[in-house]
């Protein structure tokens, strides 16, 4: 007997470990638990700490109290302007009730999988029905605490409370954004070539109206000289006349000697008589000195 007490203790031992391993459970201080018996929900428990469940008859399904964040896929939506936009939307929410959240959708994904559908068609509701300038402008705050509201009130029979639904980016479609940036850089290549005609128009009058100064300030540089000249020519001849007017047989006889300068260079032919007027002051000679 005493043989097999031992071992039979041993297997007592070891499933009273197994019950004891099975009838207890901890709740964490961000959970909350659900016990089911046999798939059917008995009891909630909300409180953090060590709690009892009968084994194998019964189990507990975990439910984590904090903010859990949905991220749909981004959706094309048509605004009430006929715009196309991507949406790219996200919704933060917490389960408040365990009980009635396990009767209506039982895990997170199934749970997800619904918050997605209605996220989603609020989504097309509310911005379908506003112009693309309206979610642009400060009022996108409104549209957003809209569309919150609405998923709110769905998710409430599902035991759970949405706390925020934001719209992180609202982009165009790609085709519509390259259609954009072509015209953009169409408007902004012609923008730039007005520029340039207005900026070469410029620049070619400036150069016309300095060459029109160069000219005029020559022009009045070059009268300016001639009456300096012609006043200095006139100066020079009264001069010249009033010098000449003091003893005119000097005047003739240098007015003579400027004639014979320019007359009688190499290679000259004159044929004049011998007594003409033109040779008067050649014909003379000094007379000599009477001898002593």
């Amino acid at each position: 007997m005493n043989r097999l007490a031992l071992p039979i203790a041993a297997v007592v031992a070891f499933v009273a470990v197994i019950v004891l391993f099975n009838s207890l459970f901890i709740v964490e201080q961000t959970e909350q638990a659900l016990v089911l018996q046999f798939g059917e929900p008995i009891r909630e428990i909300h409180d953090p700490g060590l709690h009892f469940k009968i084994p194998f008859t019964q189990n507990v399904v975990i439910y984590d109290r904090r903010l859990a964040l949905y991220e749909p896929p981004a959706e094309e939506v048509i605004a009430s302007d006929q715009k196309r936009l991507v949406v790219d939307s996200y919704a933060r929410y917490r389960i408040v009730d365990p009980l009635q959240f396990y009767r209506a959708s039982g895990t997170d994904a199934a749970f997800q999988l619904r918050l997605g559908a209605t996220l989603n068609g609020s989504v097309r509701r509310v911005i379908g029905a506003e112009p693309l300038a309206k979610l642009l402008s400060p009022d996108r705050s409104s549209i957003m605490d809209k569309i919150r509201d609405e998923v709110a009130a769905e998710a409430k029979s599902f035991g759970v409370d949405v706390v925020d639904v934001r719209i992180r980016h609202t982009d165009l479609p790609a085709a519509n954004s390259d259609a954009i940036y072509r015209r953009m850089r169409t408007a902004r290549d012609q923008e730039a070539a007005q520029y340039r005609a207005e900026g070469a128009e410029l620049a070619q009058g400036i150069k016309a109206d300095a060459e029109k100064q160069v000219t005029v300030i020559k022009a009045d540089a070059n009268k300016q000289s001639q009456i300096l000249k012609g006043q200095g020519d006139a100066e020079a001849i009264k001069i010249t006349a009033d010098a000449f007017g003091q003893d005119p047989e000097f005047f003739a006889f240098y007015r003579s000697l400027d004639i014979y300068r320019e007359t009688l260079g190499a290679g000259t032919a004159l044929v004049l008589s011998p007594d003409s007027d033109f040779f008067r002051y050649l014909q003379h000679r000094p007379t000599a000195a009477p001898a002593k």
